[in-house]
């Protein structure tokens, strides 16, 4: 699933690339999560402001109104000119053709959606943002307020990160490779962990998602960036996806458990508490 840094690196490789585009046509394929919320047809001769992000979620801003973006748990963008681009096949649901080129969602799951609102605070708006927490990549995520969000919940820490709600947008690869960077276990309940193992955790969780937006963020099955590359940080985990493999640090194996259906990766030497 394409997680903050991938997302991240999707805006960072077409935002100034649509800048100032016009809404030529719009075309629909199958259904995806959630309806356009307006006929195709109202979007042509809007003008693209620019492309912002909200946790997992990639706001193209118009001139009137704002396109609501999710990649699902497969999906991918890619902008370019409609002759680089082949004719739209069974995953791809939503082209964008503008003046400087096609921005097209391809999603074989069909989780993504493509949301249109006229303002931020219009009711489908809030719904999809309104409870996300704060950014990790912003200055408003503070060591201190991060302390004071876990220390009133009760589940266990990975468990935590992953709801979104305190930090939006550590999802499972960033989540266990942060906790192994802070050396916390993740089966650790969040308000037992001190201001002094907050504070590390705070800063690995800021290192690596900058890292992971450096290398193009992780390419697992089918992830690429709007301008076809791939991501590369999945290359440098330390614990993801190395069930049964020796710690880079410390040689145990690295260990493997469910967490809420999820998998969790981490070294029981160096994450012991």
């Amino acid at each position: 699933m394409p997680e903050l840094p991938e997302v991240e690196v999707t805006r960072r490789s077409f935002a100034n690339a649509i800048e100032g585009a016009q809404v030529l046509a719009v075309r629909l394929g199958k259904a995806l999560r959630w309806p356009l919320g307006c006929a195709a047809s109202n979007l042509v001769g809007r003008s693209v402001q620019g492309v912002g992000r909200r946790g997992k979620y990639l706001l193209l801003e118009f001139d009137q109104g704002w396109l609501l973006l999710h990649l699902g748990m497969s999906g991918s963008l890619r902008f370019a000119a409609a002759s680089e681009l082949a004719p739209s096949g069974a995953h791809d649901h939503f082209d964008l053709i503008t003046t400087l080129g096609t921005l097209r969602l391809h999603d074989p799951r069909r989780f993504g959606a493509v949301v249109f609102v006229e303002s931020l605070a219009d009711t489908a708006a809030r719904k999809l943002l309104g409870r996300l927490g704060v950014e990790p990549l912003s200055d408003s995520f503070s060591a201190e307020l991060f302390f004071i969000e876990l220390k009133q919940r009760q589940a266990a820490i990975k468990q935590v990160l992953l709801m979104g709600e305190v930090v939006v947008g550590v999802g499972n690869i960033y989540a266990s490779e942060a906790l192994f960077m802070a050396a916390i276990r993740p089966t650790v309940r969040a308000q037992r962990l001190s201001r002094a193992r907050v504070a590390r955790l705070h800063a690995a969780i800021v290192e690596v998602l900058t890292r992971a937006v450096e290398v193009g963020g992780s390419t697992l099955k089918n992830f690429s960036s709007a301008n076809g590359e791939s991501g590369c940080f999945q290359l440098e985990t330390m614990v993801y996806g190395r069930a049964g493999l020796p710690c880079r640090i410390c040689a145990t194996p690295v260990k493997l458990l469910k967490q809420g259906q999820r998998s969790t990766f981490y070294c029981p030497t160096c994450q012991k508490l």
